[in-house]
């Protein structure tokens, strides 16, 4: 395991989570002005090397309603259809 790059991980990312395959999952939020809320989230492998990376947008009643998924494949901002 890369030492280095969890502690910079665990810098960065102030909360995460052990996951039963031996990865973590980390993860922040930031406060927007008008109360809506991003959350980054980042998953690693048991090396620290990043699997997945994207952000989350809620709005100002806690509802998801936007991801844009960053890496492996930045496919841009996906608005959250809802019936």
């Amino acid at each position: 395991m890369n030492i280095n790059k969890r502690q910079e991980n665990e810098n960065k990312f102030p909360n995460f989570e052990e996951r039963e395959d031996g990865s973590r999952m980390y993860w922040f939020e930031i406060e927007g002005r008008m109360g809506w809320k991003a959350k980054y989230l980042k998953i690693v492998d048991q090396e620290e090397i990043t699997l997945s990376f994207w952000q989350e947008i809620y709005d100002e009643t806690g509802l998801l309603v936007e991801i844009h998924e960053k890496y492996p494949v930045n496919k841009g901002h996906k608005k959250i259809e809802r019936p």
